[in-house]
């Protein structure tokens, strides 16, 4: 993607070669430009020399051999609060910056197009991906990139008239300089990645509000009334402007006609995508068909099966209390009996679980899970039913064998999955398979 007009004789250091980084790696190299790599694994610095023919110089970063260089592109995934890099960066005067910055220089080169950006501590995955298929439904050529899809530098120009929708992580608006959106939204705040701030969530609200500054004024800006109204680092970076307000849009259809779409949380991440389709020309004919279509994504609010009466949801994207709350807010209880068998616990990110209280109403029991389970166990017990399963196929084997028709066996682990999984897809991927395993035990005759 990246053009030789821009990059060619340009001189960029990669930091860490795993998928994003031997994608900038190439991109850069295929552009004209010098590039020297490291990575700590030999096994990734050989896969980028094969991967570049060699021409890609592979060494340590120090300051003494980046002073010069045009860029430092890291991963993502980096701390640069607390890794070395930032002050090898600093001494060489160097910007640290990602792929998305690359992206951004590489704007003026591409054939015209608009960028949707959207940050925010949940929903931005379900928000992006809706933009998408609302684009795709009314013919625009779209393309998801940033922390959802394939790395952006990895992909073909889209043509004239395409949208580039980008879920974007604070981690990588940190290491973002120029990306001036047409559109750009921020969904929510709550306390989030904390240890990547040292000045805590002031500094994480910060990072979230430069997608804002960025724009330099101009575009279209989309975001909830909380974060205007309550968080300062929104308020001033959208000081003098006029930004579309979430909870006042109005959008063209029912929520009862948006299958993939339940839940007062899903209403919100409907109605940012419904004004961002808006700022991209789409009409509400094309909106309100997109939305009914809209099937969801693996791993959040996932409708997996119906056993007997039974819904099993996979929402193990939710990795905190305060994205765990909306999966419990949206199966209210029916004829005054709570029905959610909620399967919950991992990592904790904090030690309470406070934004979900308000929806303990609609939890029939709890089966707490992972490093966790006791502490949670704990909270939860003077409130619901609770069971300790420790391990995942245990708490659904038990949530299924309580659950009677109507119900729903909901896990929403409001933790990181890394106490016992790789990752929350991991984990996602181990409810399934258990839930497959009872829908073809029930099956047997």
């Amino acid at each position: 993607m990246l053009s030789p007009q821009v990059f060619a004789g340009r001189r960029y250091a990669v930091l860490g070669l795993a998928r994003s980084g031997q994608a900038a790696v190439r991109t850069l190299l295929n552009a004209g430009a010098h590039v020297r790599a490291w990575d700590r694994d030999a096994d990734a610095r050989d896969a980028a020399m094969a991967a570049s023919d060699g021409r890609v110089e592979l060494g340590e970063m120090d300051a003494g051999a980046l002073a010069g260089f045009d860029g430092i592109v890291v991963s993502p995934g980096v701390p640069i609060n607390r890794h070395p890099i930032a002050g090898i960066a600093q001494e060489a005067g160097v910007p640290l910056i990602g792929d998305i910055e690359l992206f951004a220089q590489n704007r003026a080169a591409m054939p015209p197009h608009k960028v949707v950006g959207i940050t925010g501590t949940n929903g931005k995955s379900t928000t992006t991906a809706l933009v998408q298929h609302m684009l795709d439904t009314a013919g625009i050529a779209a393309r998801m990139g940033g922390n959802i899809g394939i790395p952006i530098l990895a992909t073909e120009a889209l043509p004239e008239g395409g949208v580039y929708v980008l879920e974007l992580s604070s981690y990588q608006i940190d290491l973002t300089h120029s990306l001036a959106c047409d559109c750009a939204m921020l969904l929510n705040l709550t306390p989030d990645h904390l240890d990547r701030y040292d000045d805590g969530f002031a500094g994480y609200a910060a990072s979230k509000a430069r997608l804002f500054e960025m724009q330099g004024g101009a575009g279209t800006a989309i975001v909830d009334a909380r974060s205007l109204r309550t968080i300062p680092q929104v308020a001033q970076a959208l000081a003098g402007r006029a930004p579309t307000v979430i909870e006042d849009v109005a959008i063209p259809s029912q929520q009862s006609d948006w299958p993939a779409l339940q839940g007062p949380h899903n209403r919100a991440n409907v109605a940012a995508a419904t004004a961002a389709a808006r700022a991209c020309g789409l009409n509400d004919a094309d909106i309100a068909r997109a939305l009914a279509s809209f099937t969801g994504l693996p791993h959040r609010m996932q409708r997996v099966a119906d056993i007997g009466g039974t819904v099993f949801i996979n929402d193990s994207k939710a990795t905190n209390p305060a994205s765990a709350a909306p999966a419990l807010a949206a199966f209210a209880p029916r004829e005054g009996r709570a029905r959610i068998h909620w399967i919950v616990g991992g990592l904790a990110k904090g030690d309470a679980l406070e934004e979900c209280a308000d929806w303990l109403h609609h939890v029939a029991a709890a089966y707490t899970i992972g490093e966790a389970g006791e502490m949670f166990a704990g909270l939860l017990s003077p409130h619901v039913p609770v069971t300790r399963a420790e391990m995942l196929g245990q708490a659904v084997h038990a949530a299924a064998a309580a659950a009677t028709p109507g119900d729903v066996v909901l896990l929403s682990p409001a933790c990181a999955s890394f106490d016992q999984f790789r990752d929350y897809e991991k984990r996602g991927e181990c409810f399934i398979q258990n839930v497959r395993a009872i829908e073809e035990a029930r099956q047997q005759p």
